[in-house]
């Protein structure tokens, strides 16, 4: 679909209210249908300042065309729902898009992408009563642990009791955790072996007073063989992150291979995938999505 700008910043400029009209007769649906499996595109890159897919650095940079991208994503069959921060999700919600499909805010944005205090994850997102006040059916955060940055620990705490906030409301939110460090130029990296992978998950699996509302959303470690010992470490449910997964077709393969292993293993519900599906490297969104969801 074509998106008219000019008719959202009308309505954003002489109707704010409308936003909320739209959230409040959006025809909702349960997280999970009969399936028991979960589609989700994210693009709640921008917010994080993380804007670059492959090579193009401003490649999210466009906000019309990203939410064309989206609207694609989200009419693909099998498609359950988007990620997103609030900027996106009300756009989406005036373009009509969000109509029973699965709605997740993005909690925490605060480490920005490069920056000094990237690790130090304030919650500068959507918030427990925001998510329950629109009528949106999840949350997610993200939680990267560097044992070497203090950082690390407010944003432990603060995830704590964001989980406690989501869980007195029955509000799934979905825990995105790496065990994190600097290299030697300054740059945050994840560490993606299973060892590290598995920390995480069981590091994310103990914070606050009930798991009970409680999902991660984890990389493929870096050999897929490891999947099966490393989701072993939690029993809370889970999905897969699809990450940034190179400029080429065949890194994209790879990829989907990747996904497909780690997709039958009994705590594994989905795919949250964001940029390699609404920025393909062919340039074809709805074959990617369509091969994603194939992949459930």
């Amino acid at each position: 679909m074509s998106v008219d700008i000019t008719e959202l910043v009308r309505l954003r400029a002489e109707r704010p209210e409308a936003i909320a009209e739209a959230a409040a007769r959006r025809p909702r649906r349960p997280l999970l249908n009969d399936s028991g499996r979960l589609m989700i595109v994210a693009a709640d890159h921008p917010a994080r300042g993380a804007l670059g897919v492959g090579g193009n650095r401003m490649a999210m940079a466009n906000r019309a065309d990203l939410l064309e991208r989206l609207c694609l994503a989200l009419s693909r069959p099998g498609v359950d729902g988007v990620l997103a921060t609030a900027d996106v999700l009300d756009d989406l919600l005036l373009l009509g898009a969000l109509d029973g499909k699965v709605v997740m805010g993005s909690m925490n944005r605060g480490g920005l992408q490069g920056a000094s205090f990237e690790l130090d994850d304030r919650f500068t997102g959507h918030r427990p009563e925001d998510i329950e006040r629109f009528g949106f059916d999840a949350g997610k955060l993200l939680l990267r642990i560097d044992y070497d940055d203090p950082g690390s620990l407010t944003t432990l705490e603060s995830t704590a009791r964001a989980i406690d906030d989501m869980a007195a409301r029955r509000l799934p939110v979905f825990v995105e955790p790496f065990i994190s460090g600097r290299t030697t130029e300054g740059k945050v990296r994840n560490d993606l072996s299973a060892e590290a992978v598995t920390r995480s998950i069981a590091i994310a699996s103990g914070l606050g007073g009930s798991s009970a509302y409680t999902w991660l959303k984890v990389p493929v470690c870096d050999n897929p063989d490891d999947m099966s010992e490393v989701m072993a470490a939690s029993t809370l449910p889970a999905v897969l992150l699809g990450g940034e997964v190179g400029g080429s077709m065949e890194e994209q393969a790879g990829a989907y291979e990747k996904w497909r292993g780690a997709l039958q293993l009994p705590t594994v519900r989905g795919l949250v995938v964001g940029r390699s599906l609404l920025y393909p490297a062919d340039g074809d969104v709805a074959a990617a999505v369509d091969t994603a969801v194939g992949l459930l």
